[in-house]
């Protein structure tokens, strides 16, 4: 059943058009993200969606019984009711014997709120954000219209919502940038790319596989086009005449290839790694506590940042994680302890919540207040480079920052942390507001970063592709490290007496088997002497698929199942390499144990 439709909207904001003619619908069952580059107009889209923005042209219908709930990007609360008030203001549950203001409690208490009746003056950022997911979600609703409801969320948190919409039983759309989130809760991604959607019936990662798809079949396209556009020309300049009706349509068929629509590679945020030399002497930390009240957050923590550190900090909301930030960087001084600062340290600041932006100040100048230019690994660039490196093109630069997106302004303010050139990177929930390509390419530039990286996060794609040691906040106030990434940190978190229990069994099995001569099995044996030969036929064929792929280029139907194909011979080619490792292995064992092949 189709629950929302809009048909050739487009909406543009100031200068800026952020939907061109495009179409959408909602239907029963769809779980939808919405993607797309910072300022693109993924809220606007929700906002459309909720019925809180009309549309510059366009229809929008939706079911007349069809009801909406939606969580903005910054919620609003009234001040002068409690937290509890606020969450269940005007609503009735659904059910008679449903106790909405229990619900609401016990929903809280889980979101980190424990003082429902406190005055809802007193939040942080991101209480507001998630008193507000309490109070979207207890609203009964056909579609639930979710801006960014990932944000402030600890793991456990993420964890629970994600069980919460896989159970949902109306349909939902979002704008999230949590990756696994994604792939667990979605069947639906709509990607928004200059002024137009493109929709896929997918969770996220088979969508990335799908946009690579369309982009080539797009590029195949614009090839052929172009092939055909420079033969037309060379007919047009030999003297065309425009008498017949076959010239004529020849004529119209040039102009139709020269005014085409080209595709346009999608910009990406480019950053050059800006590093300042540090010395021995690092931030060395010895028995640092810290209360407030009662209340112990850090107990007894002693660690000296090692170079080439990439430290992931997690834990539940409010255990203290932004507290030990702002110790081991000399923003809070601790109850017990010392922190030592080496000389050389150039601290560069990320911090949950943007600086303070002046809304009239121009983007460009608020970038030159830090540095006119900056040297990168490219050489001295401007600031007018850099923000050219961050999408901030041309006139945009000259914009004033209150015209700009949420996601904007962190970028703009990611930019000038990084053009203070510091060798410590500290970033408290760097993931907050970034789109994804923003995320992919800070990523790639914290591997190729010389200096040192602490990061709070809660985002558990980001912290398995950079940590290599994680800081567990634990019970009263201890911090635990792991080795590794977020993955590593769970699987090892996971009961220590257990997993020893494990390990030992396996010991008295090796010392059984050692006293026979390892060998291969007849099937093996004859595996290992032809699987090379198959690896090469395989890359031979997938080569041989490429070349066809982009001979037929403007054959859809040929070219979807050649790409089948090759997606079956990648898998089997994986899955061959995958065994010629092993059995590999095992000939090295054999040899070593002293038997033959």
């Amino acid at each position: 059943m189709n629950l929302f439709t809009m048909e050739r909207v487009s909406k543009s904001y100031t200068d800026r058009i952020l939907l061109d003619q495009v179409s959408f619908g909602i239907q029963e069952g769809d779980r939808i993200g919405v993607l797309g580059i910072n300022g693109t107009g993924k809220s606007t889209l929700l906002k459309l969606i909720a019925g809180l923005e009309e549309p510059d042209e366009g229809n929008i219908t939706m079911g007349r019984k069809v009801a909406i709930a939606y969580l903005p990007q910054t919620p609003i609360f009234e001040k002068d009711l409690s937290i509890l008030e606020n969450v269940i203001a005007g609503k009735k549950a659904k059910e008679a014997y449903r106790n909405l203001e229990g619900e609401a409690r016990a929903m809280l208490i889980k979101f980190g709120i424990n003082d429902v009746d406190a005055s809802s003056a007193h939040l942080s950022g991101g209480q507001r954000k998630r008193a507000a997911l309490v109070r979207t979600l207890l609203t009964p609703a056909d579609i639930l219209v979710l801006d960014e409801p990932t944000n402030h969320l600890d793991s456990q948190m993420a964890e629970w919502l994600e069980e919460y919409l896989r159970k949902y039983q109306g349909a939902f759309v979002m704008v999230t940038h949590d990756r696994y989130f994604l792939d667990k809760v979605t069947n639906r991604i709509v990607e928004i790319d200059k002024g137009k959607l493109y929709s896929y019936e997918a969770n996220y990662s088979r969508y990335i596989a799908l946009k690579v798809q369309r982009e080539e079949m797009e590029l195949a396209t614009e090839r052929k086009n172009k092939s055909l556009y420079r033969m037309e020309l060379e007919w047009m300049m030999r003297g065309a005449r425009a008498r017949s009706t076959k010239q004529k349509a020849h004529i119209q068929r040039f102009e139709a290839l020269r005014d085409r629509e080209k595709p346009v590679a999608d910009g990406q945020v480019e950053i050059s790694s800006v590093y300042a030399r540090l010395g021995r002497t690092t931030i060395e930390m010895e028995h640092l506590s810290k209360s407030f009240g009662e209340k112990r957050v850090i107990r007894d923590f002693s660690y000296i940042l090692l170079p080439g550190d990439r430290i992931g900090i997690v834990g539940r909301n409010g255990c203290g994680k932004s507290t030990l930030l702002k110790l081991m960087t000399g923003m809070l001084k601790p109850d017990g302890g010392t922190v030592v600062i080496g000389q050389t340290v150039k601290l560069g600041y990320f911090s949950q919540e943007n600086e303070s932006m002046e809304g009239s100040q121009r983007v460009i100048d608020y970038i030159r207040d830090v540095a006119e230019y900056i040297k990168t690994v490219d050489g001295m660039v401007t600031a007018s480079q850099m923000l050219e490196r961050f999408l901030f093109l041309g006139s945009m630069q000259y914009s004033m920052i209150e015209k700009l997106s949420g996601g904007e302004k962190r970028r703009l303010y990611l930019l000038r942390v990084l053009m203070e050139a510091p060798n410590i990177l500290v970033l408290d929930e760097p993931t907050n507001d970034l789109d994804i390509a923003t995320l992919t390419i800070l990523e790639d530039y914290l591997q190729g970063f010389e200096g040192i990286v602490i990061t709070v996060s809660h985002d558990r794609y980001f912290l398995n592709k950079l940590a290599n040691r994680i800081f567990a906040f634990e019970e009263n106030g201890e911090i635990r490290q792991y080795e590794g990434n977020y993955s590593d940190y769970l699987e090892k978190s996971g009961g220590f007496g257990a997993e020893e229990v494990v390990k030992e069994k396996p010991k008295q099995e090796w010392k059984q088997k050692n006293t026979e001569k390892l060998r291969f099995s007849y099937q093996e044996k004859k595996e290992y002497e032809t699987i090379e030969e198959e690896i090469t036929k395989l890359e031979e064929k997938l080569s041989m698929l490429e070349q066809e792929m982009e001979q037929s280029a403007t054959s859809y139907g040929k070219l979807s199942e050649l790409t089948k194909e090759k997606e079956e011979a990648e898998a089997l080619l994986e899955e061959k390499m995958e065994r010629w490792v092993y059995l590999n292995d095992r000939a090295e064992k054999i040899v070593a144990s002293g038997g033959r092949i």
